[in-house]
């Protein structure tokens, strides 16, 4: 039988019981038909469902493009912010080597801009750029939003001038609107290579879309491998109306009726760093998702065990208004084992000849343990390993729980209307054409 990720409530049973979870669960299929059948909010954001299908037909080119790009340059620097790079950053991070810039074998760096207006940022990345040979793909629909496009127009002009606007045309590919928009027809004038963002999916779920897709391709990664695990996935919680056996259901209900005991507060935990992106990645997709009409339950994170030593403090005796979802992945792909010490100075003899794996598991069953005492409920979310086939699969998981929590409370999930709030106010103390008035008054209320 194939392995796949599964889910664990059995820490959540003090304060949620089973029952409960499995009888709201068994409520939110008509969230899983509202999706399926297309009727709920947000209907014309649903072309992530069958992607792990759909995208198979492009899998080819996205790889033909991702090993040119390999072949022209050392570095390829990805232009984008929210889910035109946190999607593919959660991925590389989770599956390359922890110190693979200090490797001394060929390496394929990826880095990424746009997604802050850091002046420090952006000029230190020139100075690396100044002595690398590199690439850029650009990831935005419109082209014109604000950090991408700054981003963009720095790098496009460092790189043209670095070799020349023919070669740095060969060595951008610009991923956007199938027909309009500013990027669109600069690529087109250009002669950029183009990926479409499809006009049904939106940027946290776009991560199986050539937006997330060909940057992992580029750092090397199996793409199709992913793929396969998303559809998995796709078969265990889009095709499956048995709920116990729905882990994205179950994680929906058991989230929501947690909220109810008034923790409104949602910590992604990882034993690893490799994850920390990942939990970036899914802060944004349940952040923007949820976070709307005074509802939603806010996204944090933690890497453990580094920060059990700073606000594991907090979360062991602060305010009860927590709860954690543990990623916890079963096996490693290395092996480090304990040598034992004659002087046994530091005491640690009697973990010698033992797995730092095995360590690091003690390390989350006690914390759980420990933090369930402290009342704290716990869900764990149980990954095999860290491949690309499980990151297909947690990936998928994850929009399927997000999309039918959101519709748990009755918000649209695929939505985001507070993000233009504060770009309004930015344009208007830029004196954007269109926005003086704004800034006047927006002036006023800063003296």
């Amino acid at each position: 039988m194939e392995k796949k990720i599964t889910i664990n409530l059995n820490n959540s049973a003090d304060f949620i019981a089973i029952e409960e979870t499995i009888a709201l669960a068994q409520q939110s299929l008509r969230h899983l038909d509202s999706l399926n059948e297309g009727t709920g909010a947000g209907n014309d954001f649903l072309g992530w469902l069958s992607l792990p299908e759909d995208i198979r037909s492009r899998l080819d080119r996205i790889e033909k493009t991702a090993k040119h790009l390999r072949s022209v340059s050392d570095t390829t620097v990805v232009i984008g912010i929210g889910g035109s790079y946190l999607g593919a950053k959660a991925v590389i991070g989770a599956l390359s080597h922890s110190f693979a810039p200090q490797l001394k074998t060929k390496h394929h760096e990826i880095l990424f801009a746009g997604q802050n207006i850091c002046e420090e940022y952006l000029s230190d990345l020139l100075e690396i750029l100044d002595v690398s040979d590199y690439s850029i793909i650009v990831i935005s629909k419109s082209g014109t939003t604000t950090e991408p496009a700054i981003a963009f127009r720095i790098l496009k002009d460092h790189l043209e001038r670095k070799v020349g606007k023919i070669k740095a045309a060969d060595r951008i590919i610009a991923i956007t609107d199938s027909s309009k928009g500013a990027l669109r027809s600069l690529a087109e004038l250009n002669g950029y290579e183009t990926f479409d963002i499809p006009d049904n999916i939106g940027g946290r779920y776009s991560v199986l879309s050539p937006v997330g897709l060909l940057p992992i391709a580029v750092a090397g990664i199996d793409i199709r491998a992913m793929v396969k695990g998303a559809t998995a996935m796709e078969l265990i919680t889009r095709r499956n109306r048995d709920v116990v056996s729905n882990p994205s259901l179950m994680y929906a209900a058991a989230r929501n009726l947690i909220l109810q005991t008034g923790r409104p507060v949602e910590i992604l935990v990882g034993f690893t760093p490799k994850l920390h992106y990942f939990s970036e990645w899914w802060k944004q997709l349940f952040g923007e998702s949820e976070g709307k009409e005074g509802k939603g339950i806010f996204p944090a994170s933690v890497d453990f065990t580094t920060d059990l030593h700073s606000v594991g403090q907090y979360i062991q005796e602060g305010q009860r208004i927590i709860f954690e979802t543990i990623l916890s992945v079963a096996n490693t792909g290395k092996r480090v084992t304990i040598p034992s010490e004659k002087d046994d100075s530091d005491q640690l003899n009697y973990l010698a000849g033992r797995r730092l794996s095995e360590v690091n598991h003690c390390a989350e069953t006690g914390t759980i343990l420990a933090h369930n005492d402290g009342k704290v409920p716990v869900i764990q979310i149980n990954i095999p390993e860290l491949n690309e086939f499980f990151l297909g699969q947690l990936v998928y998981f994850f929009e399927m729980a997000c999309a039918v929590s959101g519709y748990i409370l009755d918000v649209n999930p695929f939505d985001q209307p507070g993000v233009e709030a504060y770009k309004k106010n930015m344009f208007a103390l830029l004196n954007k054409p269109g926005y003086e008035e704004a800034g006047k008054e927006l002036r006023k209320r800063l003296k």
